[in-house]
């Protein structure tokens, strides 16, 4: 929303077999009410009824988790935040923790930005050859114009409207549900707290406030 009742669309309508929606039950079967809800979405975009509603909603947490904050405590376009190496690479690192958390709590992840969940961990953990392959990936999404340079993820857009982010509730989660599986997420845990600096005004929106982190180091 660029302007009051105003909407942008920066990204074409399913585009490349990207999945927009996924709708399914708590119980993970396919049900009469759960197939009619995916006809209806499917007049809006491309849809699936998924048996896998949870390992969906981590994929999806994981998804926001590498764009959302990144965009808020930098105030660039999702474009920019892929085209810049040292945002690009801490992305992967923060996917990555959110991999192996979600993992850890038993979910059954799906591709996450069309990256196998295993090859975005190990691209997060220093593995040279994964780095390399998820990286490709993100790039070249950004360069195929698939989605617009005028694309804002949408903590991003609060951050610029002065509203109050979700970023407790993403990355901080992550690291919340890290704590109960017993596993670390400090590159989730170190974006949460810049986040927070920006939108307490303690710190401008800008690059180095995510390319100088050095979360565990």
């Amino acid at each position: 929303m660029h302007a009051p009742g105003q909407v942008r669309r920066t990204v074409p309508l399913g585009t490349g077999g990207r999945m927009v929606f996924y709708v399914g039950e708590v119980h993970g079967r396919i049900t009469p009410r759960v197939a009619r809800i995916g006809e209806w979405m499917a007049a809006i975009d491309t849809v699936t009824v998924t048996t896998n509603l949870w390992g969906e909603r981590w994929t999806k947490l994981c998804v926001n988790a590498m764009r959302n904050g990144i965009a808020a405590a930098t105030g660039l376009s999702g474009n920019d935040c892929d085209r810049d190496e040292a945002l690009r690479r801490f992305s992967i690192r923060v996917g990555s923790e959110g991999v192996r958390i979600g993992q850890a709590l038993g979910y059954a992840l799906e591709r996450i930005q069309n990256i196998e969940p295993e090859r975005l961990a190990l691209a997060g953990e220093g593995d040279a050859a994964a780095l390399e392959e998820a990286e490709a990936v993100l790039l070249a999404t950004t360069n195929s114009g698939a989605r617009s340079d005028l694309q804002r993820p949408s903590m991003g857009q609060d951050m610029l409207k002065g509203r109050r982010t979700e970023i407790d509730h993403i990355n901080g989660f992550i690291v919340r549900e890290g704590a109960k599986a017993g596993r670390a997420a400090p590159a989730n845990a170190a974006l949460t707290d810049a986040v927070k600096r920006v939108e307490r005004g303690e710190a401008p929106a800008r690059r180095e406030a995510v390319a100088g982190l050095r979360p565990g180091a």
